[in-house]
């Protein structure tokens, strides 16, 4: 654990540490202890990091980010491609296209200035087929007015001259996209925010809140108590905290989170969705590929790709698998089922091979897994990243973030610029 800084986090840290037997306070209690904060982040995945950074750093508050998780980044954020997307396949004027579109502009700057290690290695999206050019035109189309520059489409004879494994009919060249590794960027993003005295309290998991008057209030438990919660009995505080600011970035459980607090209008919470998708890497071959390789997207995801680490081995993924039945305590602790079974990787072969076709037998391995945060189920039309302020909920100081997968990685910087906006005008 982390040292505490100041009396905020000296009583988290006193009321949570090794806890196992909590004691049974009411929800509503007077006499849980209270503490005043200037800003609370919620959840310290890569955005709720960055928005600490933008709020300490750029705009000296004082900032206190709490994680149900032992360490930063267990989510979402540590089970991704890890490509900084340039901004190609979301609707014109859309937060994802304009986040995206700033967020990589930021990222890019920023791993250069801090010695992150990354790569603008580039992009191919193809089509394997005539009936799909089309939609790669289309692709094209949306990506320009988006604002990607340096998109260019190739005949399949030119995409093979940078790929020779690569089998298709047309592809879309996107110069901008590249990689980056994302614990060596929430590392600094980490270092620079507690530098400016931002604290991170981990195992420290939000239940719930409530309002007093206008004034947001925020419950919080060890996570330990948490896991022993028999799922019948109301959930214990043991803190209250008070905060001037409120952002609710937790990933995967901001929506159960936000439908705890008490006084948060009926309806303000989108429903939720959760999309596991499975990561198979390449066995004892060298790197087929020196590029990034997307087929046309599918739905629910960007398709079965190529992704490529900074040491240069290879990723096939994520597919999309929906998830039902999530309950609270598995998404407040990020209890999700993150095993790869390797019978999946039925489905994969044939995938890769539309245009991959030397793909071989028995060559893909297991890798990991990560789940999806999404506001639009199987066969929905897919949403928007949503950005909830007082003006939606009525409650002042409270940003909830709801929806940010692909490409929250890289707009994580320019989400974080917005929210900061948003709360500070």
């Amino acid at each position: 654990m982390m040292k505490p800084r100041n009396s905020i986090a000296k009583t988290i840290f006193k009321n949570f540490k090794n806890v196992s037997n909590p004691r049974k306070t009411p929800f509503s209690s007077s006499s849980i202890p209270r503490e005043k904060v200037d800003c609370l982040v919620i959840g310290a995945g890569i955005v709720g990091i960055a928005v600490a950074k933008e709020l300490s750093v750029n705009h000296g508050r004082q900032v206190l980010v709490v994680d149900s998780a032992p360490i930063f980044g267990t989510g979402t954020s540590s089970r991704n491609s890890e490509v900084i997307h340039a901004g190609i396949y979301y609707p014109t004027n859309s937060l994802k296209a304009s986040f995206c579109v700033r967020g990589k502009e930021l990222l890019y700057k920023y791993c250069k200035d801090h010695e992150i290690p990354h790569k603008q290695i580039g992009k191919l999206i193809v089509a394997t087929g005539l009936s799909e050019v089309p939609r790669l035109s289309a692709l094209m189309t949306q990506g320009i007015q988006n604002g990607v520059e340096g998109l260019r489409m190739m005949e399949g004879y030119e995409a093979t001259r940078l790929e020779p494994e690569l089998q298709c009919v047309k592809a879309l060249w996107s110069p901008s996209s590249g990689i980056v590794d994302s614990h060596s960027l929430m590392l600094s993003l980490v270092g620079e925010a507690e530098s400016h005295g931002t604290t991170f309290s981990y195992n420290t998991a939000v239940i719930g809140g409530h309002i007093e008057g206008n004034q947001i209030q925020i419950h919080v438990s060890g996570s330990t108590a948490i896991a022993n919660w028999n799922g019948s009995s109301e959930l214990d505080s043991e803190l209250i905290l008070i905060p001037k600011l409120v952002v609710n970035s937790a990933g995967l459980s901001a929506p159960a989170i936000a439908k705890r607090i008490k006084g948060l209008p009926d309806g303000v919470v989108p429903a939720s969705h959760y999309a596991r998708g499975c990561y198979f890497t390449l066995s004892n071959t060298k790197s087929p590929f020196k590029h990034l390789i997307y087929p046309i997207p599918e739905v629910g995801g960007l398709g079965v790709h190529v992704t490529l680490d900074l040491n240069g081995q290879v990723k096939f993924g994520p597919d999309v698998e929906w998830i039902k039945g999530i309950d609270d305590i598995p998404s407040f602790l990020n209890m999700f089922d993150y095993s790869v079974r390797e019978d999946r990787a039925n489905q994969f072969y044939p995938a890769i091979r539309k245009y991959y076709p030397s793909l071989k037998d028995g060559s893909l391995e297991p890798g990991y897994a990560g789940i999806r945060p999404k506001l639009s189920g199987p066969k929905e039309v897919p949403t928007d990243f949503v950005v909830q302020g007082e003006d939606i909920h009525g409650i002042s100081g409270l940003v909830n973030l709801f929806g940010i997968e692909s490409p929250g990685l890289t707009s994580s910087m320019a989400i974080a610029e917005h929210v900061a906006a948003k709360l500070l005008k």
